[in-house]
């Protein structure tokens, strides 16, 4: 059932062939998946080169080249999306339907880049004097190297391939060696699509190493990563040290915001629901949640309630609700963040300790009365934490709600539109929703503020960060 790894540099699969292996772990029970090929110092270097090659014509291609490309990648995922899934599941853990939904919004993400691909437009700006037309134009950025997460390995990494490609630039992708099989299936499927050879690049290895490489590569023009706030910033210092543009996508610590006049069973069922994605392992997961206080017992004894009936298996079982987590450091990130709140006179309502059996199992977990200078509400939890925490006012919460150095999504529960649009207001983060969940979507963008990142994906803004502007002032004769 698991697919076979391999690198793919300049239009060709690489496997072995004496490189170093790493084996790849099926988190819901230890066993070994597959072996990964590792990329070597010449292996970089041909990815480097081939992605130059190909910039070179690639840049000059029509935009509806682009785009029917772009478009018969949408049709070979949905095609393909069961199995593309099941190898998702097998090496990241989560539940198999929740893998078909990353899998098919993989489709929407090609299928919206190969319309909007076609819109990349210029313009003319009125001139002073008769004899002078100014233009500004968009220009390809030039080959670019993007790094992407374990969580959600093919939808963060489709992000990056089609703003690249369709913006007329050539990428080298550098995916998570935690989950690797979706990004394989992806790159065989961009080869069938008709991609030219180097256009698109896929290595593996050891990340500071093929991030050091690619970065400081006089070759590499533009530097796009998804995962954590350290990690990002020494990337993003790396790349400002060779004046490389960025795109940032880290992480986030949302907070929820429930007020009194809220639908409170709604509220509670939805967020349980969401929380328990991809068991917590999302950069905009819910993971503060700040209850008004008149309805702070009722929320908490409901959200209780749905959050601790899933139940944990291994993500292609049928009975699962929820799955493993994708590694034994995220258990660990569990029960030191669970211990240290305790410590500090939190409540533990359910959950708390990893599940004694075989695989990166951790319980849903509801704490309460955690103090806000513990590290649970000061640190991204990324896992199936969810601390519950009482609030007075509305301006109250909004300070304490802004009061980390994140900013990447927001959640907000309420029947009153003044409570709604003074929070919305407010509230620091790129992203806030309304008493539903609607982010993530291709045709909108995505992104944050503060520590969570620099730079837009998705909507149409999506080409921004692949795309450089000329200013061009041209006098006609007479002088």
């Amino acid at each position: 059932m698991y697919p076979t790894l391999s690198l793919y540099i300049d239009g060709e699969f690489l496997g072995d062939d004496g490189r170093k292996l790493r084996p790849v772990l099926n988190p819901a029970n230890g066993s070994v998946l597959g072996q990964l090929p590792l990329a070597d110092q010449r292996d970089l270097d041909n990815a480097l080169g081939s992605a130059q090659l190909a910039f070179e014509s690639w840049r000059w291609t029509s935009p509806l080249e682009r785009s029917a490309i772009l478009r018969r990648v949408g049709v070979l995922v949905r095609e393909q999306a069961e199995s593309i899934a099941i190898g998702l599941t097998l090496d990241q853990g989560k539940l198999l339907s929740e893998a078909r939904a990353e899998v098919v919004s993989c489709a929407d993400h090609a299928e919206w880049h190969a319309e909007e691909c076609r819109r990349i437009y210029g313009r003319t700006i009125p001139s002073r004097l008769q004899n002078v037309q100014q233009t500004v134009e968009r220009e390809p950025v030039g080959v670019c190297a993007a790094f992407t997460p374990w969580n959600f390995p093919i939808s963060q990494a489709i992000r990056k391939v089609c703003a690249a490609i369709g913006a007329g630039c050539t990428i080298i992708l550098k995916g998570p060696e935690e989950t690797p099989s979706s990004l394989v299936a992806l790159a065989r499927i961009f080869h069938e699509a008709g991609l030219p050879p180097g256009c698109l690049n896929l290595v593996w290895g050891e990340p500071a190493e093929v991030s050091h490489y690619l970065i400081e590569s006089p070759i590499v023009r533009k530097v796009s990563f998804t995962g954590s706030v350290p990690v990002g910033k020494q990337i993003a210092a790396l790349a400002g040290r060779h004046m490389k543009r960025v795109t940032m996508e880290l992480g986030g610590h949302s907070p929820v915001l429930v007020f009194e006049d809220s639908d409170i069973d709604r509220a509670a069922a939805l967020l349980a629901a969401y929380k328990s994605r991809n068991a917590g392992q999302l950069c905009v997961a819910p993971s503060r949640f700040y209850v008004q206080e008149r309805v702070h017992d009722r929320f908490v004894q409901k959200f209780t309630e749905h959050y601790s009936s899933h139940t944990l298996e291994d993500g292609l079982s049928e009975q699962a609700t929820m799955g493993p987590l994708a590694n034994g450091r995220r258990v660990d990130a569990m029960e030191q963040l669970t211990g240290e709140a305790l410590a500090k006179g939190a409540t533990v309502l359910c959950g708390g300790q990893k599940l004694k059996r075989p695989g990166n199992f951790f319980p849903p977990t509801v704490i309460v009365d955690a103090p806000d200078h513990c590290r649970v509400m000061n640190e991204e939890p990324f896992g199936p934490i969810a601390p519950v925490t009482r609030f007075s006012t509305i301006d109250e919460v909004v300070t304490r709600a802004n009061s980390v150095p994140f900013g990447l999504a927001a959640y907000i529960f309420t029947e009153s539109l003044s409570n709604a649009r003074y929070a919305t207001s407010r509230l620091e983060a790129g992203m806030i929703n309304v008493n539903h969940f609607g982010i993530a979507l291709a045709e909108t963008p995505f992104g944050g503020v503060k520590d969570s990142g620099i730079g837009l994906e998705g909507g149409m803004e999506t080409f921004d960060g692949y795309l450089v502007t000329k200013f061009v002032t041209e006098m006609s004769p007479p002088y």
